[in-house]
């Protein structure tokens, strides 16, 4: 299951919050590889290092480094007693948090009695990759809205393997970040979406609120074998909390697989089958053939949910001008504009509704 090796830090390279890129010598060759100081310690050129290097044999895109599992010459000092929440469970390299929603937390008492989000809009995508695209459309609507990013587990574990979430939080586009499930490394912890979501708005006074995967969907090519499934998931959990859910489609017009072009068979199965609360559907108002494909292909989601077509005029500009590369599946804004443009939609869309009042008081959303 671990493939493992040992090698010596040749060379430091990129930082960002929580990680260090590096290379390491490895049996005569050199390879990229991350660490996360908080967990490691600060690797040094000239350490020896053990590494799990399973997804760099496998040529994975998204996870293809070597991991530093150990500096074992140089282990780091105990962290500080803090926290009692346990997440990456039972594995090697678990991790001891404070949860904002356990017992010694000075959040608890806020989030205790927790049981609305009053309204809240909620943006609910299927990959990582839609994150900046999706707060492009926010900020482009409404430019001074306090947003906060949730991360599932579907993905990377640790926060701090997004470099997009370091530049976002850089650059001002995120007001703070919740990590829920066995994911960790976010401004506050939490046990469940549910507490994750009512963190973000009670405590980090969230006005719009982002849910997705940590980078590094899964997908298997069957019809529920795939980590998106947590976005219908994600939609319960938002209705059932007095949010409006708001659910950014998964649309391509360049990729090369059959079930992921047009609308893909993420969003209709996670959206179609799995959310049994509202939402509203974004459907981005694409020109010719292609986006009256993908409007006939949503007509489905009108049993369930509430199809919002939304106009997309302005929508690239604002997207060029993310303070992120925006990249999905390797396709840049250009490579695959509608992908982009689709996630802006929704973040448009929600910008809208935060500062109109939910249609009915309490925890239900109609």
């Amino acid at each position: 299951m671990i493939r493992w090796r040992e090698g010596v830090v040749t060379e430091l390279g990129r930082a960002w919050t929580g990680a260090q890129e590096l290379k390491v010598a490895v049996e005569e060759q050199t390879v990229k590889a991350l660490a996360y100081p908080n967990l490691v310690g600060q690797p040094q050129q000239g350490d020896r290092v053990l590494l799990n290097v399973g997804a760099l044999d496998r040529g994975l895109g998204t996870g293809g480094y070597a991991l530093v599992v150990a500096i074992p010459d140089r282990l780091p000092a105990d962290p500080p007693e803090s926290g009692h929440l346990v997440k990456a469970r039972y594995t090697p390299l678990q991790a001891m948090v404070l949860g904002a929603d356990e017992q010694d937390s000075p959040d608890h008492d806020v989030l205790r009695d927790a049981d609305d989000l009053f309204g809240t809009p909620v943006v609910v995508a299927d990959l990582h990759s839609a994150l900046p695209a999706v707060l492009a459309g926010v900020y482009e609507t409404r430019p001074t809205t306090r947003v906060v990013y949730v991360m599932t587990d579907g993905g990377a574990l640790p926060l701090a393997f997004s470099r997009t979430v370091a530049s976002l939080r850089d650059s001002g586009w995120l007001a703070g970040t919740v990590t829920v499930g066995q994911a960790y490394g976010g401004d506050r912890e939490a046990v469940t979406v549910h507490t994750g979501l009512l963190t973000a708005a009670h405590v980090l006074a969230a006005e719009l609120i982002v849910i997705t995967q940590g980078p590094g969907n899964l997908g298997t090519g069957t019809r529920w074998g795939f980590s998106g499934v947590q976005s219908g998931e994600a939609v319960n959990a938002v209705g059932t909390l007095g949010g409006r859910a708001v659910a950014s489609l998964r649309i391509s017009e360049a990729d090369p697989r059959p079930r992921h072009r047009g609308i893909s068979h993420h969003s209709l199965t996670a959206y179609g089958r799995v959310a049994l609360q509202p939402a509203d559907v974004v459907v981005p108002d694409l020109e010719g053939d292609f986006g009256d494909a993908v409007r006939d292909a949503a007509e489905p989601l009108k049993a369930r949910h509430r199809v919002v077509r939304v106009g997309v005029e302005g929508l690239y500009d604002a997207l060029r001008a993310a303070p992120v590369k925006l990249s999905t599946m390797g396709r840049d804004l250009d490579g695959d504009r509608a992908y982009f443009e689709a996630a802006a939609a929704s973040g448009r869309h929600a910008a809208r509704l935060v500062d109109v009042p939910p249609p009915v008081s309490g925890s239900q959303y109609s």
